[in-house]
């Protein structure tokens, strides 16, 4: 195998595959990146068996082979070379690297011995924009459980129908839920469960693309579905997973249909007087009151360890006056991860979950349930 290709091309590659090649006790091979070059692409490959990632590199082909190296090593010594030409040859068990000044020889092991990678039908896929999903993990994942003994909600849900995805999480103390247009409509609907670990995966190989090719040119990403995986391909990479088994709660029947309280607020100026109320909160407990009056929000917290404080916003409120009590860590993951200017609050008794969504748009929601004192 001789091939040659950009440092550049090389390291982003290895900066999407690499970040999954972990050591393995009882399969070493788990720790290596699989270089395969067919077809005039150089395609790597990694996987821990229950995410598989690949990614083609075009560049000058010489001839044929595959091979695997451990991840870190060769990760990080092509990400130290300058932006040049690499010249890659395997001779025997060894790889030859030039670039520049830069000769080096790595050790190697058999391609054959890597585990291979499920390869789905590419046929009816769900198309989204790439933006879109990231966005949308970046809303949804901070909800799910962390807890393995219900693994039904310990990833995201996604329900694909025709033109639309909904996408939710929780953890059984709050939820949230997003809705994503499908670019192009689909005949397949689809009710999955995906590990969260996998859309972490995907958002942070999106983010690794380099300048010049920017997540925006990245338009689509193309989403399969079979019996027990789901792939997402995009822009030469292709990332299979695993899908959880199990029935997904009905989220919907807590969702709230009325509410007796309507409040816009400024979301900077919430984070920073939830962030100064937190200060003073019950370890362990992390309650804050908030009280809902004509046109003004109060925040108090109190501590037998550190003291009171009181915070006071101004609001836009329509309906009855109200307050609850909300864990401040459940009300800033919520808050961080609205964009919009304003966010809206709505509330109907202090026993009951109150809504949380971005002011103007209604493709989000997420919902907290009170701290009952």
């Amino acid at each position: 195998m001789k091939i040659s290709c950009t440092q550049e091309n090389l390291n982003q590659g290895l900066n999407i595959v690499s970040h999954i090649a972990n050591k393995n006790s009882n399969l070493p091979i788990l720790g290596n990146v699989l270089i395969k070059v067919q077809d005039k692409i150089l395609n790597l490959s990694a996987t821990n068996l229950e995410i598989g990632i690949q990614v083609g590199i075009r560049g000058k082909i010489e001839s044929e082979g595959e091979f695997t190296v451990d991840a870190r090593l060769f990760s990080d010594y092509i990400s130290l070379l300058p932006k040049d030409r690499i010249d890659l040859e395997l001779i025997n068990d060894e790889l030859k690297i030039k670039c520049d000044k830069q000769k080096t020889k790595i050790k190697t092991q058999p391609g054959s011995e890597f585990p291979l990678i499920p390869q789905l039908n590419k046929v009816n896929p769900y198309i989204i924009k790439a933006k879109e999903i990231k966005k949308a993990i970046s809303e949804v994942v901070f909800a799910v459980s962390i807890s393995e003994t219900r693994p039904e909600i310990s990833g995201v849900y996604m329900n694909f129908t025709a033109n639309q995805i909904i996408m939710a999480a929780t953890d059984s103390y709050r939820l949230t839920e997003k809705k994503i247009t499908i670019e192009k409509e689909s005949p397949n609907n689809n009710q999955i469960i995906v590990p969260v670990k996998t859309l972490q995966e995907v958002s942070r190989a999106l983010s690794v693309f380099k300048e010049e090719t920017t997540l925006d040119n990245v338009e689509n990403i193309e989403i399969y579905i079979s019996s027990n995986q789901i792939m997402f391909s995009y822009n030469g990479v292709d990332l299979v997973s695993r899908l959880i088994e199990g029935q997904y709660p009905d989220y919907t029947q807590i969702l709230p249909t009325e509410n007796k309280t309507k409040v816009k607020i400024n979301r900077e100026s919430l984070i920073k007087a939830v962030k100064t109320s937190s200060l003073f909160t019950k370890s362990g407990i992390h309650d804050i009151k908030l009280e809902f009056l004509e046109n003004n929000l109060i925040i108090t917290s109190s501590s037998a360890q550190t003291g009171e404080n009181i915070s006071e916003l101004e609001t836009e409120k329509t309906g009855d006056n109200n307050n609850i009590v909300l864990n401040y860590k459940y009300l800033l993951d919520g808050l961080q991860n609205i964009d919009s200017e304003n966010v809206i609050f709505e509330l109907n008794t202090n026993s009951n979950p109150c809504v949380l969504k971005p002011d103007g748009a209604d493709d989000y929601v997420y919902i907290i349930m009170p701290i009952k004192q």
